[in-house]
């Protein structure tokens, strides 16, 4: 059965797109370096795995990340970043931000005054206020609203961060794609998965040839579940462990082995009527173009599970070439049970990562590792993986069908 999806730049407030695209360059050249550095520390650690022997500990290069940090404040200092929404995601985006040296403004309809108290950000008590009060938007709120917001700050001129997934299905990220680049702003969705370490060094090994062309890989991700009776269960609204949290290596997947033919997702116990029971995990296997296969694993557990994740990439003749971690499956050692999140220093953070990226890209026009494209990919794949649970079998899958819903047919830079 085949899946079928249900459907000249210009400076902003006070900060200029006119930064000189030589420090662009720069910045993107201190990425490659830095995921070189990356790569050769985890090569180490899969060596160990292969040869048996205890993994030490690893982590990232303080001074490397720094580096990358300190060259892209030229981009952030007079930033004036809005942020909507101020959930639980929203301390470790605003502590980044701030770590950059851009000027924070906070609209929210409920949970913003603590944020005031304890960060000192700024307070608006309206969208439109909040609009006015930025040159770029980050979107931190529930799915069922990011379009909503996104096609509010695209009709006011603003490029757009938007926590993932961009939408709760297809057609409206497609609408918010495709609104954008009428506009003529950015989507920058905030798949941060593709800012962790391990992850970039897995990148950095596929495109350097330094890994052999992946046959098999295995990606998990295991963590506390939601507050019960949340929006989070509910797969009417965009909720759902697939949709919400397995999106992260849904992408993952699609970035190392490229776009996917076939999806097949299974989900233990099943959903009653479109509510996500708790404890629940589920499994998704993309089968690529390539021929490569991806199995991916989920779990939303009791309050007491830690964080979790792992990553291995097989080559054809079963061979391990890539393993985090690299000794076995489990929570890094900082990880509290309950913790959702992974514990990080603001310095080195992921979010903090993405965010200066995407300032850099919003401020230069230069590239960004994620585009409004791979938003609406990674939702396309999650709501084939939802198509396969409910037929009970595999789906087909047409990526080149995603790309004809965008305008043009192109693949889209926004």
């Amino acid at each position: 059965m085949t899946f079928q999806c249900s459907c000249q730049r210009q400076s902003v407030g006070s900060f200029s797109h006119d930064t000189p695209s030589v420090a662009a360059a720069a910045v993107i050249q201190q990425l490659r370096v830095n995921a070189v550095r990356q790569r050769h520390r985890w090569q180490a650690d899969t060596a160990r795995a292969r040869s048996g022997a205890q993994c030490e500990p690893r982590h990232s290069s303080v001074e490397a990340i720094q580096a990358s940090l300190d060259m892209k404040e030229v981009f952030v200092k007079q930033l004036r970043v809005g942020l909507i929404g101020a959930g639980g995601i929203a301390g470790v985006h605003i502590a980044g931000w701030q770590h950059l040296g851009a000027h924070i403004t906070i609209y929210s309809r409920s949970g913003a005054a603590d944020l005031v108290r304890e960060y000192g950000i700024d307070e608006v008590r309206t969208l439109d206020a909040l609009l006015a009060a930025s040159d770029m938007v980050s979107i931190l709120t529930p799915t069922p609203s990011h379009h909503h917001y996104a096609m509010a700050a695209i009709a006011a001129g603003k490029d757009v961060i938007c926590e993932k997934p961009l939408a709760e299905n297809t057609a409206r990220s497609v609408e918010i794609a495709n609104a954008a680049r009428a506009a003529d702003v950015r989507i920058f969705p905030a798949h941060v998965v593709r800012f962790f370490p391990e992850y970039v060094a897995a990148k950095s090994d596929v495109e350097q040839g330094t890994t052999h062309t992946p046959a098999v890989l295995r990606l998990s991700r295991s963590s506390a579940g939601p507050a019960d009776g949340s929006w989070f269960y509910n797969e009417g609204i965009g909720g759902g462990i697939i949709h919400d949290q397995m999106i992260h290596d849904i992408d993952q997947a699609r970035w190392l082995a490229g776009e996917v033919a076939k999806v097949h997702a299974v989900q233990n116990p099943p959903s009653v009527d479109g509510i996500l029971p708790r404890p629940v995990t589920a499994a998704v296997t993309l089968t690529h173009e390539s021929g490569a296969v991806s199995h991916l694993r989920g779990e939303w557990g009791p309050d007491s599970l830690p964080f979790s994740t792992s990553i291995s990439i097989e080559a054809t003749d079963g061979t391990i070439v890539f393993a985090r971690p690299a000794g076995k499956d489990g929570p890094a050692a900082e990880n509290e049970p309950g913790d959702y999140l992974p514990v990080q220093a603001v310095a080195t953070s992921p979010y903090t990562l993405q965010n200066a990226e995407f300032a850099a890209a919003h401020s230069s026009g230069a590239p960004a590792r994620v585009t409004a494209y791979d938003g609406v990919m990674a939702v396309a794949l999650a709501e084939a993986a939802y198509a396969s649970i409910a037929l009970g079998a595999p789906v087909d899958f047409s990526a080149a069908e995603v790309k004809a819903l965008l305008v043009g047919g192109e693949l889209p830079q926004v």
